[in-house]
């Protein structure tokens, strides 16, 4: 789809910057013909702002679909309120 022809109701990042690759964590790659870009660099968040998953590729394998979207997203909806992540539960201990 073009740029300016989508129907999304959020932001879409296009034509990033070095900089901000570096800023998303990102990585930044140089592939003839194309010439550099930020490879797909992909979070989903929640209403509230919170990053509940990322995705990072350095080549075409590696992005998340829609139906991995949807799976994660259902997922997350059905935990209960006083379910603890990962993070949270190991205290910045990895």
């Amino acid at each position: 789809m073009a740029a300016g022809k989508s129907m999304a109701t959020f932001p879409i990042a296009h034509g990033c910057t070095k900089a901000d690759a570096y800023t998303l964590g990102g990585w930044w790659g140089d592939h003839p013909p194309d010439g550099e870009h930020i490879q797909p660099t992909e979070f989903l968040l929640s209403r509230g702002g919170v990053v509940l998953g990322s995705m990072y590729a350095s080549g075409p394998i590696g992005r998340m679909s829609s139906d991995e979207a949807v799976h994660l997203i259902t997922n997350r909806e059905q935990r209960p309120p006083s379910y603890k992540f990962y993070s949270e539960n190991r205290k910045g201990s990895y």
